[in-house]
């Protein structure tokens, strides 16, 4: 009977009437995320108002909802190689809490996890399919909570890859980059790390697109189109800064050592969206053209 009522109530709300919920809306995405939502019945809970490692109050503050989106998440990379436990917690536990909840009362998850689930070994796009294989501590708890959310509610939960993120709200390499241009002559990137940077804006659009439509539960990629190393990304956001992009200096990431590997390759592909019939999100240069043009990456 549980279950019955559960898929009655996934598909029977029409998408304007859903009321959502996002979890770590004090965060980057999380505050585009509300912004795009603004027309729509939602409530925004920081990590200040929801612990997501409590069960219990985890599922007290998904009743009545239906589409829940988890933005919360430890996200210090390389502390978490020193303290997995408190990474676990909140990626991993937190994610299984959500789903537990929403299975319970019948609601939608969207899970945010990351590129770091991958080794970053490969040499073409990742499809959403590949076994996932992570290298860091991050990755790890990352990978779990991609596990235990799908073992949680299968038929509930969405899970959303995405990398290299910048925006508005809060700090990011792209909002680095225009604060170096303006404090030293030149500033040194590395160009053997390629990824997809994506524009938190145009990630949160997608993923209320995805939920619009009913795209089914699964694994989705929510990154931009197209590749770019640091360097090009930096290149990218000199020149539309006004800033001259030669200032920007080629180097390796053996330069830069730190304690939690990062993948040499995060390129993920979108094949999902296109089996969904929802359109991937754009080219990273036209992104990020647009987050210039919107004042996305002024200073605050």
């Amino acid at each position: 009977m549980v279950g019955a009522a559960q898929g009655s109530r996934r598909t029977v709300t029409r998408s304007v009437d859903r009321r959502w919920l996002v979890t770590g809306a004090g965060g980057m995405l999380g505050t585009d995320l509300l912004a795009v939502l603004a027309d729509r019945d939602v409530t925004g809970l920081t990590r200040a108002d929801l612990d997501v490692t409590d069960a219990a109050a985890t599922l007290a503050a998904v009743e009545g909802v239906d589409v829940v989106v988890n933005a919360s998440a430890y996200t210090r990379v390389d502390d978490a190689e020193s303290d997995e436990p408190a990474a676990y917690a909140v990626n991993a536990l937190g994610a299984r809490n959500l789903a537990a909840a929403t299975a319970t009362h019948g609601a939608m998850l969207v899970q945010l996890s990351t590129d770091y689930v991958f080794d970053g070994t490969a040499t073409s796009p990742y499809r959403e399919s590949e076994p996932v294989h992570p290298v860091s501590a991050y990755g790890r708890t990352k990978a779990e909570g991609e596990r235990l959310a799908r073992e949680a509610d299968p038929t509930g939960t969405r899970i959303v890859r995405t990398a290299w993120l910048y925006g508005q709200h809060g700090g990011n390499f792209a909002k680095t980059m225009l604060r170096l241009a303006a404090e030293r002559d030149t500033v040194e990137v590395v160009t053997d790390q390629v990824g997809q940077p994506t524009w938190t804006m145009d990630l949160a659009r997608q993923i209320v697109r995805m939920i619009d439509v009913d795209a089914p539960a699964g694994i989705y990629h929510g990154t931009s189109a197209g590749q770019a190393s640091w360097f090009d990304f930096a290149r990218a956001v000199f020149e539309l800064g006004g800033n001259d992009p030669d200032r920007v200096k080629p180097t390796e990431s053996a330069r830069f050592v730190r304690p939690a590997p990062r993948p040499s390759y995060s390129v993920l592909g979108h094949d999902a969206w296109l089996e969904a019939g929802v359109e991937p999100q754009r080219d990273w240069r036209d992104a990020l053209a647009a987050a210039f043009s919107t004042g996305a990456l002024e200073a605050q």
